[in-house]
């Protein structure tokens, strides 16, 4: 066996000790999160202010299933929002034998703000984008029809909205680390920013769940100001 033969087993036993790793903790963290998923729920439902209008008060389930996997899928995204920490600790070290010296610095300086580019995210979605969303939804037509909601049309609209969004709060991090090892340009980026305003009212299209255009602008501004901040970011990079 060779030397490359070597290093890449090396990697590969690597990559499945920080994966189980990551299982585990990953486990871990939704098991707790299910113990106390009731008060989990009772927390992403506080942004509906508008099932206090609605029969019973409370979002319905229509099988017998519904509501307990509703219970898993939350308590595995909390244990997942839990985990980041860990998550981001084992991918840096497993990546950090292949980065330079200036490069490690960097991802090192950056992963806390990684952390809390996504915690801001899911706190903007959260405090600002749902509560008139949901609202929204739930009045749009009253003098028609009574809505009865499911649990788990709810849950997965709050949980998507809640990912998405924190991930796209991550951007700028993202386009300062590139432009700092020269993967992209402030220059070219700044060309393609009209491409870029189009591109974040799709994508809020895609994420928002209704098609008025206020909650989808209410998406798009900040998709649009996470690129302008990267852009800032880029060009400081390059200096």
């Amino acid at each position: 066996m060779n030397n490359n033969q070597s290093t890449f087993l090396e990697h590969l036993s690597e990559l499945k000790s920080r994966l189980i790793k990551i299982s585990l903790f990953l486990f871990l963290s939704t098991i707790i999160c299910f113990i106390f998923h009731q008060q989990i729920l009772t927390v992403l439902m506080l942004p509906a202010s508008g099932f206090e209008g609605i029969p019973a008060q409370k979002p319905i389930y229509t099988s017998l299933t519904e509501f307990i996997g509703i219970a898993m899928k939350v308590s595995l995204f909390s244990g997942f929002i839990v985990s980041l920490p860990f998550l981001i600790y084992q991918i840096i070290m497993f990546s950090a034998p292949g980065l330079t010296a200036k490069e490690k610095k960097y991802v090192y300086f950056l992963a806390p703000f990684s952390l809390l580019g996504f915690l801001s995210g899911a706190a903007f979605t959260y405090f600002v984008l749902l509560p008139p969303s949901i609202t929204f939804l739930l009045t749009f037509g009253d003098d028609i029809a009574s809505p009865f909601i499911s649990i788990g049309n709810y849950i997965n609209l709050v949980v998507r909205l809640i990912f998405w969004i924190g991930l796209i709060f991550e951007t700028p991090l993202v386009m300062f680390f590139l432009a700092k090892i020269g993967l992209i340009s402030h220059k070219t980026l700044s060309k393609n920013r009209r491409y870029a305003i189009v591109f974040s009212f799709v994508l809020s299209a895609i994420i928002t769940p209704t098609i008025d255009p206020i909650n989808q602008t209410l998406v798009a501004i900040p998709i649009i100001v996470m690129f302008e901040l990267g852009l800032i970011l880029a060009k400081i990079a390059q200096k």
